[in-house]
């Protein structure tokens, strides 16, 4: 026979402390039904409660127009042609009010997560043997458990609104037909395509998939062979700035610098003129000097346009990779190094078996990042080649012979008003490279702190 053990009575009926106690339900129905509700009626936190119950009372205000502005991100407007230019509707906007809307109906709906996570957390802190909410004041709540809330939010806002939104409508714009000259508001309307535009771009019309490509594989080439010349470039003045105690070592390595100093737009445009095929100064002056019959161009041939570029961009950029890999070398234990020599060690197989591998260690992180900078550096091209010479497809597309990809988009935006396929190309290079940059990152050892 079972034995019962009888507790004392108090009067009272114990609160049971487990998440089917009545006060947790009461909490979460108060909770999930009005933002901020359990907060003023059960746990007596008047000034929070108010601020979450303000938040709602706004939104429910804006409700018509959240709803006006889904409505028209779904039909981006009607053809208004018997209405004024200025009077009709235009789509962009529509386009743009709509990825906000979508923006702040996700912060509505995170901050009414909170709200009841805030108002569960707080009663599970009243202890179960007091009739009323233990006061806290509004300073503790702040800088307690909703600090880390409170100090994140106004960067998660600025991301939404300054990174996510503007990611969001540039890709939407890919998936219609927002581009010259019927589809211009507001004189004209945008409508959703769909696929079309990377189905057009991807095989629908040779033209555009025979530039897509040829840029595509210029932009690749282009990012590696500009990477690897500047960084092995800099690493061969590091180490003959290194290894060679000249007198004349620190003047060297200010003249050096001088590339990486001065405004990379100026120094391109004093190229651009310089390497002029009809008035530069380089051919005028190989001309004077009898080494040229005829004038070389330099930027009016494709290819050779290509080796320029890459040549002209190692002239300004090896200075970077130089200072970055003398900082890693002095930093190199001379004890590594003279027990090296101690042991016959040239100075050749010191640099390959130890200098190079401390080296690539602690700098190949740099170099994807780089890679990675110059598969959009648009400043090496636009403003030493301005992507030409032209080629063959370059009147249809707007390619010129040395454009990569971002340098095309400009040019599909600015001067062909092609903002569809400008944005398909913005997501490729998204969905293609930068996952490919972010893999091979990964892969280095100083990034998964691996051993040498």
């Amino acid at each position: 026979m079972a034995v019962t053990t009888l507790e004392p009575t108090t009067g009272t009926v114990p609160t049971r402390r487990g998440p089917d106690s009545p006060r947790r339900r009461k909490v979460r129905r108060q909770a999930w039904l009005f933002m901020g509700l359990a907060h003023v009626l059960t746990l007596k936190q008047y000034l929070v409660g108010a601020f979450f119950a303000v938040l709602e009372l706004l939104f429910l205000i804006s409700l018509p127009q959240i709803v006006t502005n889904l409505a028209n991100l779904v039909t981006l407007g009607e053809p208004a042609l018997d209405v004024p230019v200025k009077e009709r509707p235009n789509s962009l906007f529509m386009l743009v009010d709509g990825v906000i809307t979508i923006a702040l109906i996700l912060l509505f709906v995170a901050v009414y997560y909170v709200s009841v996570r805030s108002a569960l957390t707080q009663e599970r802190a009243w202890p179960p043997d007091e009739p009323t909410p233990p006061r806290r004041r509004l300073r503790d709540t702040i800088t307690g458990a909703a600090f880390p809330v409170l100090g994140l939010a106004p960067t998660v806002v600025l991301l939404i609104f300054f990174v996510v939104v503007p990611l969001v409508f540039s890709t939407l714009v890919a998936f219609t037909n927002y581009s010259a000259p019927d589809h211009i508001p507001p004189a004209k309307t945008i409508d959703w395509v769909g696929l079309d535009t990377f189905v057009y771009m991807f095989g629908g019309s040779a033209t555009w998939t025979a530039a897509l490509a040829r840029v595509f594989t210029w932009t690749i080439v282009w990012a590696l062979a500009a990477t690897v010349t500047c960084y092995f470039g800099g690493m061969l003045i590091a180490v003959l700035l290194t290894e060679n105690r000249f007198r004349v070592t620190p003047l060297l390595r200010a003249i050096f610098i001088l590339p990486y100093a001065i405004p990379s737009v100026v120094s391109l445009l004093y190229w651009q003129n310089a390497l002029n095929g009809a008035f530069g100064t380089v051919n005028r002056t190989l001309l004077a000097l009898g080494l040229i019959d005829s004038p070389i161009p330099w930027l009016s041939d494709a290819w050779l346009a290509k080796f320029t570029v890459v040549t002209i961009n190692l002239w300004a950029g090896f200075p970077y990779f130089m200072l970055l890999i003398i900082g890693t070398m002095t930093s190199i234990s001379k004890d590594v190094l003279e027990a090296a020599e101690v042991d016959g060690a040239s100075k050749v197989s010191r640099f390959r078996h130890i200098v190079l591998p401390l080296v690539m260690y602690q700098t190949a992180p740099l170099m994807i990042l780089s890679f990675a900078h110059n598969l959009n550096n648009f400043g090496a091209i636009f403003f030493l080649t301005g992507g030409d010479p032209a080629v063959a497809d370059t009147t249809t597309t707007g390619a010129g012979g040395t454009d990569i990809m971002v340098s095309w988009i400009y040019k599909l935006t600015i001067t062909l008003l092609k903002y569809n396929q400008a944005s398909v190309l913005a997501v490729m290079i998204f969905v293609v490279l930068a996952p490919f940059a972010i893999f091979q990152f990964q892969r280095t050892k100083s990034y998964r702190e691996g051993e040498l």
